[in-house]
């Protein structure tokens, strides 16, 4: 007896942007069902590894595809390890995956582009573009019982036990009365062998009485000399291993001898994943064995801040038997991830040659590569060379740390930066205003790994990385007039009494020059942004910095301020402009003031003063 499942609401939501969306490259849901039948026999292949018997009598593996012109029916059939009822529900009627909500949102905002479906993996739901009924019978490695599937790909799916002789998956699409050419055998086979030739096992087109014809090369693609492999082979693997419909913005081929020998395919997409900054993303490289897939969740295999690499690696040296477990203490697999990343590195260095080329990678993988500063020491250094930001010197165009170093002034000794959350807002921070007035370019950085990458790497070829508010003021020293000594300590102890519960201290300072004020911390603690960042994100800061305001003596606002701080009658005007000053170096930071009905009531009553 048959049971009747719903869908999960987002897949209900999905099937319905995916059937009525792609109606100009339907042709992908047979290279995406091929890629999971390969997929299947993968899996079976390595699990017979360490149990022989669980595959015995199934013969070779393959994938067989039988299109009946009579019925309108395509079936995608495989000897693979199959599904049971569990695998049947957790992966054809739900996706357990994070971001599923963003992934929906996602596609209604962008008007469901091929490249955006590319992007998220529509996998076996794009089999509903072509058909008005699938009905999937499967068995399972190692069980006796097999399952029936079938959905109209509307309301859920029915589920029932059947009995089916052999393990594998056959999956039968009942086509739309006008998708007939999916059962034309030309056509048929000029799609296998245009998106699926490098698929790793004979992929047979049943022709019925006359037999069986292999379709595909059915040879590991990076097994090939490069010089026999076309950049649209390399483009159909790179499609079929990542489940994308981009071009690669870079591909890598490289085999690698020495004391360990292995062989590497990698791309790097064209356009970002949308789950690239979800918490739980790991690097998804395909480790193989002598061409016997092994596992895709290697993760010593490629460092995170590189989860957005694709393909795979294939060894000779490992053992085919190796668990998991072992894979994580094989020192083997930490040269193979040393000597891989190297070559990407490379690889990035000679493409970061053409500036309008490099930044499409950057505007889709910087901020994570970026990590890789923090996360990586060996590498450290290549990275951060890697690396493009923005800077006073121009706001719009990125420049390297190489670009800034020859661009220093002779007296200059250190890269300065700044941090926050906006460039065009950082480049009018106050604490700017002296390095502007000099030429001293700074780094301006707005992402949350800023924070962190800049502690760590505190030297680049030999010049120290340092927060402006680490400069040293004799290199902005001034001639100008400022105010008096004796009256400007009078009128800071003054205000380092009003605001002794929000800053630590009040320091006078050279690097202003427009502004009055301006807020800072001491050095060596957390930044203001970072601070910000972590309580927008919910995390206690119980060591809250050491707020320092700064005063310009040579502003004509301090000078009369401390002029006025011995009038003991206009003492109360001077504690309201004080607040003000504070308020508005707060605002310049980003940070919440204390009384905005008060700072706005006194903005307005000055305002009017002036008229």
């Amino acid at each position: 007896m048959s049971e009747k499942i719903n869908f999960q609401a987002e897949v209900n939501k999905m099937l319905g942007i995916v059937i009525n969306s792609l109606y100009s490259e339907k042709y992908i849901f047979l290279r995406e069902l091929i890629s999971n039948a390969s997929d299947a026999c993968d899996k079976l292949r390595y699990l017979s590894l360490t149990k022989p018997d669980i595959a015995k009598g199934n013969g070779e593996l393959k994938i067989v595809i039988t299109p009946n012109e009579k019925d309108n029916t395509l079936i995608i059939a495989d000897n693979g390890i199959g599904m049971n009822k569990d695998d049947l529900i957790n992966h054809l009627g739900t996706i357990a995956k994070s971001g599923t909500a963003d992934f929906v949102a996602n596609m209604k905002d962008n008007g469901t582009s091929t490249e955006l479906i590319g992007q998220f993996g529509v996998g076996f739901y794009s089999a509903f573009m072509v058909a008005e009924k699938v009905e999937i019978l499967t068995r399972k490695a190692g069980e006796d019982i097999a399952w029936r599937w079938v959905s109209d790909g509307i309301d859920g799916f029915e589920i029932e036990e059947i009995k089916k002789p052999t393990i594998g998956t056959e999956i039968k699409l009942y086509l739309k009365e006008d998708e007939k050419n999916y059962v034309d055998t030309i056509y048929l086979r000029h799609l296998i062998r245009t998106y699926s030739d490098h698929i790793n096992y004979p992929i047979m087109l049943n022709l019925g009485d006359a037999g069986e014809e292999k379709i595909n090369s059915a040879s590991a693609l990076w097994s090939k000399n490069k010089a026999e492999i076309t950049q649209e082979q390399y483009k159909d693997f790179y499609q079929h291993i990542s489940h994308n419909f981009d071009e690669p913005w870079m591909t890598l081929h490289f085999k690698a001898e020495g004391s360990i020998e292995y062989t590497g395919l990698l791309y790097i997409p064209s356009t970002q994943p949308y789950d690239l900054f979800q918490p739980d993303r790991k690097q998804s490289l395909k480790l193989y064995v002598n061409k016997v897939f092994i596992s895709d969740k290697v993760e010593e295999l490629m460092p995170n801040y590189l989860r957005f690499v694709k393909g795979l690696i294939d060894s000779s040296d490992l053992p085919l038997n190796i668990s998991r477990e072992m894979l994580q203490q094989n020192a083997l697999v930490a040269k193979i991830r040393q000597g891989t990343v190297s070559r990407l590195l490379k690889e990035l260095k000679k493409r970061s040659e053409d500036y309008d080329d490099y930044l499409k990678f950057w505007e889709n993988f910087g901020t994570a590569f970026k990590e890789g500063i923090y996360e990586d020491f060996s590498n450290r250094e290549d990275i951060a060379s890697l690396s493009l930001f923005h800077t006073t010197l121009n706001e719009d165009k990125l420049t390297t740390l190489d670009k800034y170093i020859e661009r220093m002034k002779e007296e200059q000794k250190a890269i300065y930066y700044i941090t926050g959350d906006d460039v065009k807002v950082l480049a009018n921070n106050p604490q700017l205003e002296a390095f502007k007035q000099k030429g001293i370019e700074v780094l301006l950085l707005t992402d949350p790994i800023d924070e962190f990458w800049t502690q760590a790497l505190s030297n680049y070829k030999g010049k120290a990385i340092k927060h402006v508010s680490q400069a040293e003021d004799v290199l902005f020293e001034r001639t100008e007039t400022k105010a008096e000594e004796g009256s400007l300590q009078k009128l800071t102890e003054l205000m380092a009494e009003i605001f002794k519960d929000e800053v630590g201290k009040v320091v006078i300072t050279e690097k202003l020059t427009n502004s009055p004020v301006s807020l800072t911390v001491e050095n060596g603690q957390m930044s203001i942004h970072l601070e910000r960042l972590m309580r927008n994100h919910q995390q206690q800061t119980a060591f809250a910095s050491t707020r320092i305001l700064e005063v310009n003596p040579y502003h004509p606002l301090i000078i009369k301020l401390s002029e006025a701080v011995h009038d003991e009658t206009g003492r109360i005007k001077v504690e309201e402009i004080c607040r003000i000053l504070l308020d508005q170096a707060k605002i310049a930071e980003g940070e919440p003031i204390s009384d905005p009905a008060y700072y706005a009531a006194k903005i307005s009553e000055y305002i009017l003063k002036s008229f």
